[in-house]
């Protein structure tokens, strides 16, 4: 009662778990001590085992009952996963009300926070936007006109804020060019080849700005963007001319090509070919019924093995809908361990397990699907996705250079 009536007699703290065994074993300062030291460390040391000896024996010889004896001791062994000192358990308690408080009514304020700290926890970027719009938040994407290196909240007419994407955003940016790019643009661009004179960015870095749709501004597509970009790329340079700060060959007639649909950009081309392997939507799996068979696919996100999972991965997969939860047991994993480990576009198989309103796949099956991800670049000559591996597999917006790698825990 001394010591657990703080707690509602559950031993919550490290320094309850030592005071336990003071009290009720009779431990001395230093057996505590080190009974603390091997919390933390039993599983390499293997001296919790003769710890273990001494307070069951000690707590019996006192009177206590064998088995009350064997459970407290066992609760204290617990400690060696999760225990906190009673002063981190408090600041812990703190941080997570908070930070609950400020996603709860300021959800953006939450999204932008946790960007700008990136790389950072254990959600990827776009998990970060995409539950940031499922709470209402307006997401503005990133621009060369409108965005800063860090995102940022703009507000807009009803009093809220909207979140605008960073350039930090950008997948193979860096915060130089960035720098030029905010310098750059005191008076607006009116066009890339303006924003590239101006800038003295590579072509590499126009297509990869094109690539992630930051010209909108301009009144451009991604499609649009990439044709332009394309096109400087190609273009000798004309020092004459640049010195001058004029382009090279006067306005070029703006091209008039199809509108890139969403549809286009990512269900045609990717959905399309993973339904395919009969692969639901993440928004279907969210809906199934629990014990259902089904197939999910999608970008693999996040890896985690925690120590107290008993060898189980957790797996996340995002398509265009949303994510999908997956599990893998040991036994799984030792059949498809180079898909569970390796893969950066996968198809999962398994049966749903839904509790209230957490839905995770249980997987059976694995398929590595990261070989596809070539055919959605586009040939040179019209767009369409090629048949097969082409010979620029880097020039796509969803290619491997730009797809960000899964964020893996073990």
């Amino acid at each position: 009662r001394k010591v657990l009536e703080k707690t509602l007699g559950v031993p919550l703290f490290q320094e309850q778990a030592m005071r336990v065994a003071m009290e009720a074993a009779r431990f001395t300062p230093d057996e505590a001590n080190a009974l603390r030291h091997a919390m933390a460390t039993f599983r390499k040391r293997g001296t919790l085992g003769l710890l273990r000896d001494r307070m069951v024996g000690r707590m019996t010889a006192r009177g206590y009952d064998p088995e009350l004896a064997a459970r407290c001791f066992r609760q204290i062994e617990g400690f060696g996963d999760y225990g906190f000192p009673e002063s981190h358990a408090a600041s812990f308690a703190l941080l997570a009300y908070v930070s609950s408080w400020i996603k709860c009514h300021h959800p953006e304020v939450f999204a932008c926070a946790l960007l700008n700290a990136q790389p950072m926890g254990f959600y990827a970027p776009a998990q970060i936007v995409g539950d940031a719009r499922e709470h209402g938040v307006k997401v503005r994407p990133a621009d060369v006109h409108a965005s800063g290196w860090d995102n940022s909240l703009e507000r807009m007419a009803d009093g809220r804020h909207a979140l605008r994407l960073g350039l930090r955003q950008i997948t193979g940016l860096g915060e130089e060019d960035a720098k030029r790019i905010l310098k750059a643009r005191e008076t607006p661009c009116e066009d890339i080849a303006m924003l590239q004179r101006r800038t003295g960015l590579g072509a590499a870095v126009i297509e990869t700005l094109a690539a992630a749709d930051a010209f909108g501004s301009m009144g451009l597509d991604r499609r649009g963007a990439l044709w332009q970009a394309r096109a400087l790329a190609k273009a000798p340079p004309l020092p004459l001319f640049e010195t001058a700060g004029r382009p090279a060959e006067g306005k070029e007639p703006a091209a008039v090509l199809p509108a890139m649909m969403p549809s286009e950009e990512v269900v045609e081309d990717y959905r399309t070919l993973l339904a395919k392997k009969g692969a639901l939507a993440a928004e279907a799996i969210a809906r199934a019924r629990d014990g259902q068979r089904a197939a999910a696919a999608g970008l693999v996100l996040v890896r985690q093995r925690p120590g107290s999972a008993s060898g189980v991965i957790f797996m996340t997969l995002e398509d265009e809908t949303g994510v999908v939860n997956i599990v893998v047991w040991p036994r799984v994993l030792e059949s498809y361990r180079k898909a569970v480990l390796g893969a950066r576009l996968a198809t999962v198989r398994g049966r749903v397990q839904r509790t209230a309103d957490i839905v995770h796949l249980v997987a059976d099956r694995l398929e590595d699907l990261t070989g596809w991800l070539d055919l959605l670049t586009p040939d040179e000559a019209g767009g369409a996705p090629s048949p097969g591996p082409v010979a620029f597999p880097s020039r796509h917006p969803r290619n491997l250079r730009t797809i960000p790698r899964s964020r893996d825990f073990r």
